[in-house]
């Protein structure tokens, strides 16, 4: 890491959530997870995202996953805070939490579970653009009911509102539309099975699930793929074969489960969902293992 990094560049890691039996939050694991990942080399963490259940969380506990990842996050590692919500005022209230704790970036879905027009979605980011911390869109239309489509990216890219967009649709020609309406807007990879194609479309950062689970692999890989060296791209290629079909688990229903299984057959704390999501199927947990163990063969971790 150095000093010139901008806090949502390079490898943030939208970290998984650890529970105790009784399925309440431990934090102790979750700081030490944290530490984990900043060790590793990764360059932050982007809690209360989707892979870390914050629609599960009550008010007090996803406060307290903030402040905890914020105390365990060493000097220049990134805390960008997930601060997605129903209402723009709840995401005020997430965003001033966030600025409050320390946290360096905010990481901000537009309104939830509602199909909010173009101007509606300008207004949710105002709001939180109002305490003051760098905002990365997260377009994710498949979980909500509004797709960041690249022209209202553009726009609320032109009224300074955000700094950059996580790009979950999986289509990575929106990255040269995105680039074409809003030249000096950011890039982040937002799905683990895009990576290369999305560093080759010119991306500067990665919201990543897998670097809970094989963090040295996976930020290899962003590195070989965001280089711009041509001597890297094979190697990228190399370890995106060996790892794609581990890295699609991200992209499914049941990634948040997939992941955190992963971990559980690295060594790692991952465990147990909090409902909705429960047990996976018997054919994908063994899928999971299965193509976990692979990667862990093939020398990855």
């Amino acid at each position: 890491m150095t000093g010139t990094r901008k806090p949502w560049h390079g490898v943030l890691v939208a970290t998984s959530l650890p529970f105790n039996d009784d399925l309440s939050v431990d934090y102790d694991a979750y700081a030490e997870h944290v530490r984990f990942l900043a060790n590793a080399g990764c360059h932050g963490v982007a809690p209360n995202g989707s892979l870390g259940e914050y629609q599960t969380l009550n008010e007090e506990e996803r406060a307290r996953v903030i402040t905890t990842a914020v105390d365990a996050a060493p000097e220049g590692f990134t805390v960008m805070a997930g601060v997605g919500a129903y209402g723009g005022l709840q995401t005020l209230k997430w965003a001033e939490q966030a600025a409050e704790a320390g946290a360096g970036a905010l990481m901000l879905l537009p309104p939830n579970s509602y199909r909010a027009t173009d101007d509606e979605v300008v207004e949710h980011y105002r709001l939180a653009a109002t305490v003051g911390l760098p905002i990365v869109a997260y377009n994710n239309p498949i979980d909500t009911k509004v797709d960041l489509t690249p022209p209202l990216i553009a726009r609320l890219h032109g009224e300074g509102l955000i700094v950059g967009v996580k790009e979950f649709t999986g289509d990575v020609r929106r990255a040269y539309e995105i680039k074409e309406l809003a030249p000096e807007v950011d890039l982040l990879i937002g799905t683990d099975d895009t990576v290369v194609e999305m560093g080759l479309a010119g991306a500067v950062g990665w919201v990543a699930g897998y670097p809970n689970a094989i963090p040295e692999a996976t930020l290899e890989l962003y590195r070989l793929s965001t280089s711009g060296d041509v001597a890297d791209l094979e190697r990228a290629r190399e370890i995106y074969r060996d790892l794609h079909s581990l890295l699609r688990w991200d992209s499914k229903t049941e990634f948040v489960q997939a992941i955190k299984l992963s971990m559980d057959v690295v060594g790692l704390r991952g465990g147990a969902c909090r409902p909705p999501r429960g047990p996976l199927t018997p054919a994908v947990r063994d899928a999971v293992i299965r193509d976990t163990e692979a990667a862990l063969a093939k020398g990855y971790k």
